[in-house]
């Protein structure tokens, strides 16, 4: 099997997940699902997560990726970046229909962000993870569902974790 980039798996996952929240309209999977949102056969009864729900663990990390970035909490950064990858990989592997190019495109972004925050780079940091928020969005687009917005995140959903790096 063709290994995909670490950084096109998360573009996949992307695109899975705008694909993913319109069939969410309740159709059946045998009637107007596109293949995209189709996935792997699930014949021995295993658990396949739905496409929209991948991509809305990747939305929550996004945000958490963004705000530990700006507490300036590089090791939570390089860990949410590679949650962001995993769950890419995820969409990539249970939703083969994807096409290539949308799962390519998120790669150089996510690159960018794992430069940035091995760097501690605060300024890169911030211009790598507006280009992925443009190329999600750009994705969104490519895959018939632009309704699907994302932004850099204003305000923390999460009141229960603390984002700023511990003290050593």
């Amino acid at each position: 099997m063709r290994r995909l980039p670490r950084l096109g798996v998360s573009l996949v996952l992307g695109l899975a997940m705008l694909i993913g929240a319109t069939a969410q309209g309740g159709a059946r999977a045998d009637e107007t699902v596109p293949d995209a949102m189709r996935p792997l056969s699930t014949d021995d009864n295993t658990y396949v997560p739905a496409l929209g729900d991948l991509m809305g663990a990747i939305q929550l990390r996004h945000f958490k990726l963004w705000y530990s970035g700006k507490m300036k909490n590089w090791p939570l950064a390089a860990y949410e970046l590679n949650q962001v990858e995993n769950s890419f990989r995820d969409a990539a592997r249970l939703y083969r229909h994807i096409p290539l190019e949308n799962i390519v495109m998120i790669s150089a972004p996510l690159e960018a962000l794992g430069a940035a925050i091995t760097a501690r780079d605060e300024a890169r940091f911030a211009s790598a993870f507006s280009t992925l928020t443009t190329t999600c969005n750009t994705c969104h687009r490519a895959a018939g569902v632009g309704f699907i917005q994302v932004q850099i995140p204003t305000a923390s959903p999460f009141s229960n974790q603390v984002f700023t790096p511990a003290p050593r």
